[in-house]
């Protein structure tokens, strides 16, 4: 057995004097000498989005998953913005609930404020987003782990990883079989997933001040950042940060630009027909703004700003006010006022990320419409941390260099929480089919948006952390928030055995009322003059001399379901009482015609994803007409498939052509020897 012994260094992070193990298999608490085994199917390091995912996953395929946390009273923190989903992001969370993930419901559970971003474009890059109660959510998805059967949660730090030699007929130096805890004891487990979030040797940075941190009030881990480098992997920096936090009564709401919420919310799980709040209960959200002021406030004082002058890349997509000044000058920029929680008295204000000394943080506030008055509860800070380059994973999220360990999350360099729950359901499904010798679970690009995440993430890397955006996904018109199931559910219940019996049912139970909906509008045919009588508000040309089928005049902005089962009770009634039916059925046939057209493209992608690349492949040794400053990206990226290769930027069309011809003959050549 190999390890990383480091005697003469521990973790940072502090065991709990009195450490509590909560099994789910038997409901009790007891201590952390009463671990229920010494090994695992399943270990998750984290109990993050990323850990709580993978976690249940992992456990929902029938491994016996071990969850290791430094506080199990942080499960289902949001340790950042308190709302899931938007524009991109929505699309995430419907896919990880497609695959019986938990964070969709959770939030259906949770939410205060439902909308439906970006609306007035096609229901292809709707961004279904809430406003999250952090209290609920935080204790229903504690809730939902601690009874998750198959799955123990023990609240300990993980101080090694224990190592042995590699298998083979798989890439890496090594593999993983378990690790060391903070007090000495060995775990030992088929597979271990990292999902570390922002603790690889995380620093907090308030203005010119620093200290050792993952988030406030938790320390970071730098033993495992240690033992990662020393495995040799290759790591960068990244840097992020959250506002000040307000005290709600010291605002005046009146002189703001109220943000409604939707009447009726749209849920985010595909089990749910409403959501857990009534739709006049929900909070509001409120809208200001920055101006000169503010602006030169925060150019006097950038130099009290270590966060800000420090090299180490932020998100590009959520900068800091600090950075919004200094890369989009003389502008002024919005600010949402979010609330916390049905009962909490903090706001959260979105937009407003900053890192300079509190003082000045309470000097800026008082200069923007609103908050002249406002005082901050805790002030806004950065946090800089390690990040492993996730170009050394496979599109299971399983590491090339040590066999079994899979990461998940922020470690691998993204941003947000659906970024996080999506890589997560997706490691914690590949940790669990390892340990029973199954073929990886891989959604691609033409599957969905998780699909396009991670194979941006392995093929192309990234400098910056992550965010998904719904202009990244090539076939948007094909992989939309209302069809999730249908593209992921299925596979997953089949291929992956992590989708319930129920989910199954629902899903199949949609679909085949879905395929009866379209054949019956179908059957409805009429002339275009007939049409224009029977739906006078709809713009129906009767110059056309072809019939018309209800399915056809579904297509009109002015028709949908229910004026149509008005005219039609008898064969569209059942079609139009079903709420989430009745829009799928309008969306498909909006839908019908792109993505026909889109088919062919998808089927080419497709073709080429099919054609995998040996793993093991000496990019520098092979006779193949290929440049060196090709074969150095390509080995920098270590592609799967041919398709992958084509997304690397600098690789000409005539590279990949010579890499395809050289990787068919060398088949045909292996073919021909057996």
């Amino acid at each position: 057995m190999l390890s990383l012994g480091r005697s003469a260094r521990r973790v940072t992070a502090t065991l709990v004097p009195q450490t509590w193990l909560r099994s789910a298999r038997n409901g009790a608490a007891s201590t952390a000498a009463g671990l229920s085994a010494s090994r695992y199917d399943v270990i998750v390091i984290g109990g993050g989005h990323a850990g709580t995912e993978a976690a249940a996953a992992a456990a929902r395929l029938g491994a016996q998953t071990l969850l290791l946390t430094q506080k199990i009273d942080t499960i289902g923190q949001m340790s950042c913005n308190p709302s899931f989903g938007g524009i991109g992001k929505g699309h995430l969370v419907r896919e990880v609930d497609a695959l019986d993930g938990l964070c969709a419901r959770i939030c259906d559970q949770s939410g205060v404020h439902y909308k439906v971003l970006n609306k007035r474009k096609g229901p292809a890059v709707w961004g279904l987003r809430a406003q999250i109660d952090r209290k609920l959510y935080k204790e229903n998805m504690q809730k939902e782990i601690l009874q998750t059967p198959c799955l123990t949660v023990c609240e300990a730090s993980v101080e090694d990883l224990l190592l042995t030699e590699p298998e083979a007929g798989h890439p890496g130096k090594c593999c993983v079989s378990g690790v060391i805890l903070g007090d000495g004891r060995r775990v030992h487990a088929g597979s271990v997933i990292l999902t570390t979030g922002t603790f690889l040797r995380g620093m907090i940075l308030i203005g010119l001040e620093m200290h050792p941190a993952g988030r406030m009030g938790d320390q970071s881990s730098i033993g495992l950042a240690q033992t990662l480098e020393k495995l040799g992997f290759t790591m960068g920096r990244l840097k992020t940060g959250t506002p000040p936090r307000l005290l709600k009564n010291s605002i005046d709401f009146s002189v703001m630009a109220k943000q409604l919420p939707d009447n009726p919310p749209v849920p985010f799980s595909f089990l749910n027909e409403a959501v857990w709040i009534k739709p006049e209960h929900q909070l509001l959200c409120y809208q200001t703004h920055t101006n000169p002021t503010v602006e030169q406030l925060i150019r006097d004082n950038l130099h009290l700003n270590n966060h800000i002058r420090e090299t180490t890349r932020g998100p590009r997509y959520c900068p800091s006010l600090e950075s919004k000044v200094l890369r989009f000058p003389n502008r002024v920029h919005q600010l949402w006022l979010e609330p916390e929680g049905l009962d909490s008295s903090v706001i959260y204000p979105q937009g407003m990320s900053m890192t300079l000394p509190s003082e000045i943080q309470e000097k800026l506030i008082t200069h923007i419409r609103g908050l002249e008055k406002a005082k901050i509860v805790q002030p806004g800070y950065g946090v800089q941390y390690d990040f492993l380059d996730p170009r050394q994973l496979t599109a299971s999220l399983e590491s090339r260099l040590v066999q079994r360990l899979f990461f998940a999350g922020q470690i691998n360099g993204t941003t947000g929480y659906e970024e996080a729950a999506a890589q997560g359901i997706i490691a914690g499904i590949n940790a669990g089919l390892r340990v029973k010798g199954k073929p990886p679970f891989i959604v691609s690009r033409t599957e969905g948006y998780i699909g396009v995440l991670i194979d941006d993430l392995t093929t192309l890397g990234t400098t910056e952390p992550y965010r998904m955006f719904t202009s990244r996904v090539e076939f948007r018109m094909s992989l939309r928030p209302d069809n999730a199931d249908s593209r992921l559910t299925f596979r997953g219940y089949t291929e992956a055995g992590c989708v319930s019996e129920e989910r199954y049912d629902r899903a199949s139970r949609m679909n085949a009322t879905l395929e009866e909906g379209i054949e019956a509008l179908k059957a409805i045919e009429f002339s275009c003059t007939k049409w224009a009588q029977l739906i006078p508000e709809a713009t129906i040309s009767t110059q056309r001399s072809s019939l018309l089928s209800a399915l056809d005049v579904l297509q009109y902005q002015e028709v949908n379901m229910e004026t149509l089962a008005r005219i039609f009770p008898e064969p569209l009634k059942k079609f139009a009482e079903w709420r989430q039916l009745a829009q799928r059925l309008k969306i498909e046939v909006i839908y019908k015609q792109p993505v026909s057209l889109q088919r062919a493209d998808i089927e080419e992608v497709r073709q080429d994803e099919a054609l995998q690349l040996p793993e093991d492949l000496d990019y520098f040794a092979i006779n193949a007409s290929l440049s060196q400053e090709v074969r150095e990206k390509l080995d920098s990226h270590r592609p799967q498939t041919i398709g992958a290769v084509r997304r690397i930027p600098g690789i000409t069309p005539a590279a990949v052509v010579n890499l395809l011809r050289f990787v068919k003959v060398n088949r045909q050549r292996a073919v021909g020897i057996k």
